[in-house]
């Protein structure tokens, strides 16, 4: 069985949302993802570190994070 995701991999000022299915079975590594999933991670998560936006782009939503002053 499976269901959708979302991972978030922050690096530096920048944050993207992937979408995911994680499988769930009667394991006890339940639930996990696939070998695609976690190489669309490690693949966003190297555009993010290049500064690579366009290419981060390509597996999930893209933020820019902006610090907020605490008052």
């Amino acid at each position: 069985m499976t269901r959708v995701s979302k991972e978030f991999i922050h690096e530096g000022r920048y944050c993207a949302e992937i979408q995911v299915e994680l499988i769930e079975d009667d394991t006890a590594w339940s639930p996990y993802l696939s070998p695609v999933d976690v190489h669309k991670l490690e693949a966003a998560r190297a555009a993010l570190r290049r500064g690579d936006l366009a290419e981060a782009a390509k597996y999930g939503r893209v933020f820019e994070l902006t610090p907020v002053a605490a008052e």
